[in-house]
């Protein structure tokens, strides 16, 4: 997961200044008796005449009446909910028969990062992403790097008042190419993130989506209709350690992965190699042989050095040669581009040419101090670079 732990670029004072007055440090979300709700579509507020628990809701998509209550199919968890229940997500509620999204237009992060720091080494390099999130979370892994806001409702944080066309503004105002959705779980503010992917299409604004993918096909396609690329935390090959270690399944996410695939948005896939959980090298070397056989090798992989906290504070940090060792596996399995992340200074933070070789971007932490590439070519044999390049 993109940590929000991890120091923005500095803004500039005007920028500084433009964010606090967005009001960033908020102010708790309260429930609004009158309400208001949002049209589909439409990121214009609208008075509620269905009796909308809040200001910042919206009526969620992908609902069926069952009879027992109202099933969620955004998800796999597939929440059934009655009358004043919550779902897994946290900011899903059934409010007098249906059920709202309370995660839309109160994000309760925003900051301006480099690209790489999604990450995505890929696409648009040196870029700027106008990045946000709203509380919550459909997983509930025991790694979280940013369990204080995915673990949480939107009730329970800091938010900032902040609709789909006042986000697009902000991002162009701040100079940022594309925003993403990140931080905490993108799928559980659909929604609000579909909205807001909409207006930044229309004005020439990139979609970035960093996610669990744990996520049903039909909501998944209809997202892709905005989205210009994603990195997926694939958090391990092992269905078991999926359910224990994350509280999902495994099969929803390989299904994501094609799925970005088919749909042409551009993908990155990051795997959290973490001691005694997901470790285990015959499970890597399975990981990649499944990559490379549903034609995923031209896809960046992220192997990612875990750092001790939330409930696995105990374990140690990921040893440097487990993660080398991860790498070598990739390579030999077929896999084009392979990283190494947090471990500054690893030399496969850098790109290579899968052709020649030879290095044609080299990156010190999320800055790139060399490239040597012309148009979407290696420089030195000509070779053509999968990803999106301007």
């Amino acid at each position: 997961m993109d940590t929000i732990r991890t120091p923005a670029p500095q803004l500039s004072k005007r920028e500084f200044l433009r964010l606090c007055g967005l009001g960033l440090s908020g102010c708790l979300l309260g429930l609004d008796p009158a309400g208001m709700i949002f049209a589909d579509g439409n990121a214009a507020a609208t008075p509620s005449t269905a009796g909308g628990p809040g200001k910042w809701s919206k009526e969620a998509w992908f609902c069926q009446d069952t009879g027992d209550g109202v099933k969620c199919l955004k998800c796999p968890h597939g929440c059934v909910l009655k009358p004043g229940e919550m779902g897994i997500c946290r900011n899903r509620v059934n409010h007098h028969g249906t059920v709202y999204s309370i995660a839309y237009g109160n994000p309760c992060a925003v900051h301006i990062d480099p690209i790489e720091k999604k990450p995505l080494y890929h696409f648009l390099p040196a870029s700027r992403a106008f990045s946000i999130a709203a509380a919550g979370c459909n997983l509930r892994c025991l790694n979280c790097q940013n369990w204080e806001i995915s673990q949480k409702t939107p009730l329970e944080t800091d938010n900032a008042d902040l609709m789909p066309e006042q986000v697009a503004t902000e991002c162009l105002s701040a100079g940022c190419e594309a925003i993403a959705y990140t931080y905490s779980e993108p799928t559980t503010f659909y929604e609000y993130a579909f909205d807001t992917a909409t207006l930044a299409r229309r004005h020439k604004i990139k979609n970035v989506w960093k996610s669990n993918g744990y996520i049903n096909e039909g909501p998944l396609r209809k997202l892709c209709s905005v989205l210009d690329a994603a990195n997926i935390d694939l958090k391990s090959f092992d269905p078991k350690v999926y359910q224990k270690l994350n509280s999902a399944t495994l099969e929803p996410v390989l299904r994501t992965l094609k799925v970005f695939k088919e749909e042409g948005v551009w993908l990155e896939i990051t795997n959290l190699v973490i001691p005694t959980w997901t470790d285990d090298l015959d499970s890597i070397r399975r990981m990649c042989d499944w990559l490379c056989a549903n034609d995923l090798a031209d896809c960046p992989l992220h192997f990612s050095r875990f750092t001790p906290l939330y409930k696995l504070n105990q374990l140690p940090s990921t040893p440097v040669s487990t993660l080398d060792q991860a790498l070598a596996i990739a390579k030999t399995a077929g896999v084009h581009y392979v990283y190494v992340g947090n471990v500054p200074g690893h030399r496969a933070e850098n790109t290579y040419c899968h052709s020649c070789g030879k290095m044609i971007i080299e990156r010190r932490g999320f800055a790139i101090t060399a490239k040597h590439m012309k148009d979407t070519s290696c420089a030195f044999c000509q070779a053509r670079i999968p990803g999106v390049w301007s």
